[in-house]
């Protein structure tokens, strides 16, 4: 269904309800559309915001898809994160499986793992607050 913002010659302003475009068009040039107010043929569309659809829930934005990804593949270690990371590059050198694992670091400590040949990459969120929970 497609709902049209539309309106008579005399400024009356109204919904109307199409199966398509094509289905507007069509009942515009055969004469079908009328004003409810003033029963007036001159229907055309007006201008409108677009409207768009909103899925239930944060979790339908792709970001907070790849949050959900990340929380349930790795663990939050907080501000361990440079002693965590150290620890699981280390074990998966040696052929041990690990979980990945996320938290916060400083600068410092970011480039000391990069230096160290620890992989590490910023994700693109803020860690959640207590609120978020």
């Amino acid at each position: 269904m497609i709902v049209y913002a539309l309106g008579c010659e005399a400024g009356h302003v109204f919904e109307g309800w199409f199966g398509s475009s094509a289905d507007f068009a069509e009942q515009q040039a055969r004469g079908l559309l009328a004003c409810p107010e003033c029963d007036s043929r001159e229907v055309r569309k007006i201008p409108q915001a677009p409207a768009v659809a909103r899925q239930a829930g944060r979790e339908s934005h792709p970001l907070e898809r790849l949050r959900a990804a990340i929380e349930a593949a790795c663990d939050d270690v907080g501000p361990r994160f440079a002693e965590e990371a150290r620890a699981r590059h280390a074990a998966a050198e040696r052929g041990e499986t690990v979980r990945g694992a996320y938290g916060q670091a400083s600068a410092e400590e970011v480039r000391a793992l990069l230096d160290e040949g620890v992989p590490v990459a910023p994700l693109p969120f803020r860690p959640r607050s207590a609120a978020d929970a």
